[in-house]
């Protein structure tokens, strides 16, 4: 009962609350993935549902209750981060056109365009890195985020975020945000904005590194070689946070062996 208690959004599961054949809470939902995708959790599961690719029912008491189509589609969407490292918007294309790993596909009849995954060949890695998009106030972000406005302020002053100041009103964007949220996570294990100093510094450094490699291009008056460069600073991107992830999964192993 846990993982129910652990995602209600209001409301106490009453017993005439039935769940469906097989629909399963969203901690369910963790441990059955979390054996092939050991960086699950429920704040991911909750972030891909705000990003509008996963649609569970809800209970009258506010539960999540995921069918074994949402999970058929969630590992699918997993395994497109994971092998393919594409962002959200390929993968919402993706899952429109039909694909799915698993299960029954998205849309009645697939485009077209849409290719079975077994004869599909791997895209090259890819992850958006531009600006602009949504802004969202101080107490849209504490109310999305459940994040504690301390923390916030904690993160600007040790300049993991810095947010900007619009007719008075701060706002941040959607990147930000999201790293707040990921904060928030960590701050239940005693993880401040001190010490995520080293985060800052090791991405600070990354980001160097990828502008060093590719800043001849990125200064290019030429459009196109300018947009390949972006391009390719994409896939670096992709690939070193991969990189990163593989070494702290090797890394946290030791610990636990």
């Amino acid at each position: 009962m846990a993982a129910v208690e652990e995602d209600r959004v209001g409301g106490d599961m009453t017993s005439g609350e039935e769940r469906p054949a097989k629909a399963m809470t969203i901690g369910a939902v963790c441990k059955a993935l979390g054996q092939e995708f050991p960086d699950i959790s429920i704040s991911k599961i909750r972030y891909l549902e705000d990003q509008k690719l996963l649609e569970p029912r809800r209970t009258p008491g506010g539960y999540r209750l995921y069918a074994q189509s949402d999970v058929a589609r969630l590992r699918t969407i997993l395994r497109m981060q994971r092998d393919e490292f594409l962002p959200l918007r390929v993968i919402r294309k993706e899952l429109a056109s039909g694909r799915m790993d698993g299960g029954e596909p998205t849309v009645p009849q697939p485009s077209p365009e849409a290719v079975s995954d077994a004869t599909r060949p791997r895209r090259r890695p890819s992850m958006s890195v531009t600006g602009g998009g949504a802004l969202y106030s101080l107490d849209d972000v504490v109310e999305d985020t459940r994040a504690e406005p301390r923390l916030i302020a904690e993160l600007e002053e040790y300049g993991v975020i810095k947010g900007e100041h619009r007719a008075g009103i701060k706002y941040y964007d959607e990147t930000e945000r999201e790293i707040i949220r990921a904060v928030t996570e960590l701050a239940r294990y005693g993880v401040g904005g001190r010490n995520l100093r080293a985060f800052r510094t090791s991405a600070d450094r990354e980001a160097a590194l990828l502008q060093q490699i590719l800043a001849p291009a990125l200064r290019s008056r030429n459009v196109e070689r300018r947009k390949e460069a972006v391009e390719a600073l994409e896939n670096l991107a992709a690939v070193t946070t991969h990189l990163k992830h593989l070494l702290l999964i090797r890394d946290l192993r030791k610990i636990v062996g």
